[in-house]
This record gives C-alpha cells, structure tokens and sequence, in this order.
C-alpha cells in the first residue's frame, strides 16, 4: 500500500512543485493551505507523514505540531523561510523530526521523506511477534509489549510510540540513571539532530498523563524510573 503524505502550505507555488515531486515517488498526497484543514484530516485519519510549513493563516505551523504531539509521533518535516537558529530548535522541540530552509531542493525533501517513513516502519511494533505477549512490570506501572499497552494504577493510559518505547527503556532497568544524550538515540534514533530537550519534553508529557509516575530528574545527568511498590 503506498503512502500517504499530508502537504500543508499556504504558497501554490511550493505546494504544487512538492506535489508532483512526491507523487513521482508514488505517495498519495493530501495537500492543504490551512493548519486548520489539515487539522480535520489528521482527527479523521492521519496520513502516515506531514511535510508542514510554518508560516500558514491562522494556526501556525508550531500549534499544529504541539497539537499533534499530543496523540501521535507520525513523522514531521518543517519547511520555513525562517532560517534562523532558534526557529529550528523551536520547531524540532515542539515535536517536528526534520528542518528545511526555504528555498529547498525537492529532491532534497523526497530523500529526507523517505528516510524518516522507513524510521517510523521500524518504531511499529513488530506483528510477527505479536503471538509472544511480553510484559514489564514497575510498580504501578504495567506495560503489554505485544499489545503496546501502557496500564498505570490499573488504568489504560493512550501514549505515543516514542512514549512508550521512552517507558520501556526506563522500566526494563528500575532506578538506572539513563543520560539525555543516551535516551535521545534509544528513542530517536542515532541520526536524530535535534536538541536533547526533546526528551525532557517527552517526559513532561508522560508525568501529565500519570501524575505520581516516579520518574525521578537525576540533575545534570538525565533520568530514572524510581521502583515503587503497587500501591494498595
């Protein structure tokens, strides 16, 4: 089955060059010039990709990233005339896996959606193995690999698959003390350029989610999951 990209920009100009040039590839594109619009799309059915430009009317590029951060790690690629330093780190933080400067090269772009949808593959989980149900258990905490089920004080808790690949690492090895720059590559992946607050963002997000989650900041350093007995 081929894969669907959402295009969300505002310039007819760009939108229609980067619709022929992902189209050639074979992609079915979903292509819209209001954040708001692709908004609708991505509540109904995500496409499995968003190439997402910042500067839109109305709901900006960076809203609609956070927002979509909320529910989903679906791969993002920004494109921006905003070329300056703190917009890139701004965009990768707020959840965006890539950062293209306008004017770009399509080709360019095509390389790069390529790249991060056979990133996003690997990080599905592996119905081959679905038949050898695995769990890990912490405390509270209870996770169902196979079914890449997070369960918390007997609660089924909705995460994404960087949130709960980011549970799996900390609850395999209880009261480790994992680096930023260490969780970054288990999560992210080795080639993953982006700041290493991508991790304390992701770990803001699963303390809101399960509020006594004893994920403990080991300052300076980064990370570990205190082991805690259940609570009765």
């Amino acid at each position: 089955m081929n894969h669907t990209i959402g295009l969300v920009e505002d310039d007819p100009n760009i939108s229609d060059i980067v619709e022929a040039y992902l189209k050639k590839e074979g992609y079915v594109i979903q292509a819209v010039d209001t954040a708001e619009k692709a908004w609708k799309i991505f509540e109904q059915h995500s496409p499995d990709l968003w190439v997402l430009d910042i500067m839109l009317p109305g709901m900006d590029g960076y809203e609609f990233c956070k927002k979509v951060r909320q529910t989903s790690e679906v791969p993002i690629i920004i494109i921006s005339a905003k070329d300056d330093e703190v917009d890139k780190i701004l965009g990768l933080e707020l959840g965006g896996d890539d950062y293209l400067t306008k004017p770009f090269s399509p080709r360019e772009l095509v390389a790069r959606v390529k790249r991060h949808l056979k990133r996003w593959q690997v990080m599905q989980p592996d119905v081959a193995s679905s038949n050898q149900e695995e769990t890990i258990e912490s405390g509270d905490l209870l996770l169902n690999d196979a079914e890449r089920k997070v369960y918390f004080k007997g609660q089924d808790i909705e995460v994404t698959t960087k949130e709960f690949e980011m549970l799996k690492i900390l609850a395999s090895q209880e009261n480790r003390a994992f680096s930023r720059e260490e969780l970054l590559i288990k999560v992210w992946g080795e080639d993953y350029f982006g700041s290493d607050r991508a991790v304390d963002d992701l770990v803001k997000r699963l303390r809101k989610k399960m509020k006594d989650l004893p994920i403990e900041t080991v300052w300076g350093h980064g990370y570990r999951l205190r082991n805690e007995r259940k609570s009765s």
